[in-house]
């Protein structure tokens, strides 16, 4: 099984690799100039870091170039890492862990961004560290969205409510709480229809599942994580505001990230809206879920 750090490094290689173009060309001297920092600065806006990291990191190391010509490449890493890090500071969240209740984790997200996986990843992550689990399949707009988390359930070995195609999906979680208390699981992972967040009607579908739920217990532990697409670069950001400002989000899971060269959005959906990053998703298989740390994303840049 790979360690945290290699798979982090995997799947951020293509970010990696559009941005430093493998340290060999950008960094292929022990100084930089005026156009190996623009190049930087190319770099960095393609990978989706956002235009005020961005600036903060070029804005530094044309200080330093001012001041001194015979800038580093040493020093240039070591200013860009402490900006990054500085950006990310609080990005990292304590994942919840079991405890004497049935606590509650509602994956939302838009069409396509890998929430049923998600949601197997998480069961498999939580089983892993003694926790018991339980599916409510709460996409009931789409037939293929129930097979597709029951056949995980079944490979997993959890138990899994699920409704009718057409039903109510605030029924289906009610279902679904009241089973998992009664049968004392841990974590009851709610895996929610795709919508586009434009959509108000499908929003108002979410705010009825929480409401739905706090009416059995006013007290309950309700997680609202989104899962993002890596893939999308700068519209994550503008997906994860809608969310927020909908529904309030509690955590973000990065998904894909080992197909995307835009892994710098992690900067830039923080900075913006100080949401915790909770976990990446490295692959396609079960293991392939690991908890975000900022000391090893920015190690797996550099």
């Amino acid at each position: 099984m790979l360690g945290f750090f290699k798979k982090f490094s995997n799947s951020t290689a293509k970010s990696t690799k559009k941005l430093f173009k493998n340290f060999s060309e950008l960094f292929s001297s022990s100084k930089l100039d005026e156009s190996v920092i623009n190049d930087i600065e190319r770099a960095l806006f393609s990978a989706d870091f956002g235009v005020k990291t961005t600036q903060d990191i070029i804005n530094s190391l044309k200080a330093i170039y001012k001041k001194d010509k015979s800038l580093s490449t040493d020093l240039a890493i070591e200013t860009t890492r402490n900006i990054i890090k500085n950006t990310l500071q609080g990005a990292e969240a304590n994942i919840p862990q079991k405890d004497d209740t049935t606590q509650i984790i509602c994956l939302i997200g838009v069409n396509g961004s890998g929430k049923t996986t998600t949601a197997a990843k998480l069961a498999h992550y939580y089983n892993k560290h003694g926790a018991s689990v339980m599916f409510a399949a709460c996409d009931t707009f789409r037939a293929a969205a129930n097979e597709q988390i029951k056949i995980w359930a079944e490979r997993i070995g959890i138990d899994i409510v699920n409704g009718q195609p057409g039903s109510d999906a605030a029924a289906v979680a009610y279902d679904a709480y009241q089973s998992a208390c009664a049968k004392k699981r841990d974590f009851l992972i709610i895996d929610t229809a795709g919508r586009l967040h434009v959509k108000d009607n499908l929003m108002n579908e979410l705010k009825k599942i929480s409401k739905t739920l706090s009416k059995i217990n006013p007290d309950i532990q309700l997680n609202n994580w989104l899962v993002l697409d890596g893939n999308i670069g700068n519209n994550s950001l503008e997906v994860a505001k809608t969310f927020n400002d909908a529904i309030g989000i509690h955590g973000i899971i990065v998904t894909k990230l080992d197909g995307s060269s835009r892994g710098g959005i992690i900067i830039s959906i923080y900075r913006e809206l100080h949401i915790p990053i909770l976990f990446v998703g490295t692959g396609e298989q079960l293991d392939d879920l690991t908890k975000f740390s900022v000391e090893k994303y920015i190690d797996s840049l550099f």
